[in-house]
């Protein structure tokens, strides 16, 4: 008897416990909710460089499971290119199933981390409520920035908008790092050496400018990082898994011919061609001459455009514009003149480009090293250009 009453009394116990932690736990969390950041690794094209973040919300009431993706846009838009390059594309938020991410991402065989974010219900609620409202028609899109406002900051803005207390975060890079050199860092690993040469006369002095705590979270990685170092004044992550692995596959390095190596062999092959008394070699090296002006003539309109025709806002002040002078692409159709003010030119391009070769590394925007094997070759075929008493250089 007495064994039947405290088995009865422990069971009671029992009971009344398991019951006290499920009230507490449905009084912590009533939201039914759980909420994570999805960071998905670079993968082999240059827009996959730098990966991808995106939101999960997984509602056990409704048995729903969505990703939540601010990097969609519409390649059916009209004007899609002209919008592009001037940095005017609407990008949007889209959702997803999470078997529908996941497959495209195996695709490309790019790992997912999933980071199960530390919130409170009411938390929770606020940012499924706010995601839900910006798939709304007319809340939808956004001018995408790719340093300033992406399919990243944008999750961490709306983390920041709805925490009941103020995050503080850690810088997850060196003090004093750029947002070029941060930039540099994932295109060096892939090898992309010639995107980063695109990237580095595209991009002005504001690309060089030293980074802040948040502004290092423009990079699926880096807001990771921020995310599970942030103790200051809370955590702010759960639960860490990878949900989706990369497969061992072995891609070696790949070799390539870098910018670099490219311009040098160009550079000394016109020098070399330039001492061979040949009429056709000679005149197809003029043509040659007044290609080459001609090509960065046009690239220095082009930067000009992106400086004051686009609204890449870090695009502007591009110091490349020393060495790519806007004017060649006009004297290119004068190679062959013999009046005096297109000598004039060549010499006062061949003073401006030792100038800027003196100041290559002062200037307030890092200069790629690749090109200064083409501002000799401005200089070379400057001072060609300039003491020719022919239409054309002599040998």
């Amino acid at each position: 008897m007495k064994s039947f009453i405290c088995k009865n009394i422990f069971r009671f116990i029992l009971i009344c416990t398991f019951a006290h932690l499920h009230i507490c736990t449905f009084a912590q969390d009533s939201s039914h909710l759980r909420i994570s950041l999805l960071t998905c690794s670079p993968g082999e094209e240059l827009y996959s460089t730098f990966g991808h973040s995106a939101f999960r919300v997984i509602d056990s009431s409704s048995v729903t499971d969505i990703v939540y993706n601010y990097g969609t846009f519409n390649f059916d838009d009209d004007g899609f290119y002209l919008k592009f390059v001037r940095g005017k594309l609407l990008y949007y938020i889209s959702p997803a199933s999470i078997d529908e991410f996941k497959a495209e991402y195996q695709f490309y065989n790019r790992g997912i981390t999933e980071q199960v974010l530390h919130l409170s219900a009411t938390e929770k609620i606020n940012i499924q409520q706010a995601l839900n409202n910006n798939l709304k028609e007319q809340n939808k899109y956004y001018k995408y920035d790719f340093f300033l406002d992406n399919c990243t900051t944008r999750l961490r803005d709306i983390i920041k908008k709805y925490s009941s207390t103020p995050i503080v975060f850690k810088p997850v890079m060196p003090l004093g790092t750029t947002f070029r050199q941060a930039i540099h860092e994932y295109l060096n690993k892939n090898n992309k050496d010639w995107s980063k040469l695109s990237i580095d006369i595209l991009l002005g002095s504001p690309t060089d400018a030293v980074m802040t705590t948040e502004q290092m979270q423009f990079l699926p990685d880096n807001l990771m990082k921020s995310l599970d170092s942030n103790n200051v004044n809370r955590p702010l992550v759960a639960q860490v898994s990878d949900i989706l692995t990369i497969s061992n596959a072995d891609h070696g390095n790949k070799f390539s011919f870098s910018p670099f190596l490219i311009f040098t062999i160009l550079l000394a092959l016109i020098i070399a061609l330039g001492f061979i008394k040949n009429n056709f070699i000679q005149n197809t090296l003029t043509g040659f001459y007044g290609l080459f002006f001609f090509l960065t003539g046009l690239l220095g309109c082009i930067l000009i455009f992106m400086w004051t025709g686009t609204d890449h806002a870090m695009c502007k002040n591009n110091f490349n514009l020393l060495w790519a002078w806007p004017t060649h692409l006009i004297i290119s159709f004068f190679i062959n003149s013999k009046k005096k003010w297109v000598k004039k030119y060549f010499l006062f391009t061949t003073a401006g480009m030792l100038l800027i070769l003196i100041a290559w590394f002062l200037l307030p925007q890092k200069m790629n090293s690749s090109l200064i094997s083409l501002v000799l070759l401005q200089i070379y075929i400057s001072l060609k250009l300039t003491f020719s008493k022919k239409g054309y250089p002599n040998p």
